[in-house]
């Protein structure tokens, strides 16, 4: 009895399961900052919800011919825990650094006259 009755739950149980649909989409979304933060190396900072990261060493930023624009915001927290971040938190840059616009797919950051590119992480 008992053995019939553990039978039929877990034929039930089986049967209530979910199963993936075969033509679903694997969704995914931006990278987040805890998606950076586990490298010691990285350089980040949130704007608009999207993550910056530093492109100073990406060859073809380098190469890039582009203008900078206006300041579209500044560096007004910093913190190295994941959690802690919101618009305008960086784990490298000061407080108080201005981010500007450019005519090319980076934006830039400025520190001691030197323009620094920051890439958004966006998933394609």
């Amino acid at each position: 009895m008992k053995r019939t009755i553990f039978i039929v739950l877990l034929l039930l149980l089986t049967g209530c399961s979910s199963v993936p649909e075969t033509n679903s989409k694997l969704v995914t979304g931006n990278p987040t900052p805890e998606d950076f933060l586990q490298y010691e190396d990285a350089d980040i900072f949130q704007l608009n919800g999207v993550v910056y990261s530093n492109a100073d060493d990406v060859e073809w930023v380098l190469k890039t011919n582009y203008t900078v624009g206006d300041e579209i915001g500044e560096i007004t927290k910093q913190s190295d825990e994941a959690r802690s971040f919101s618009n305008g938190t960086a784990n490298v840059l000061p407080v108080g650094t201005k981010i500007y616009d450019t005519d090319a797919p980076f934006l830039i950051v400025v520190i001691n006259d030197k323009e620094i590119p920051y890439l958004p992480m966006i998933e394609g």
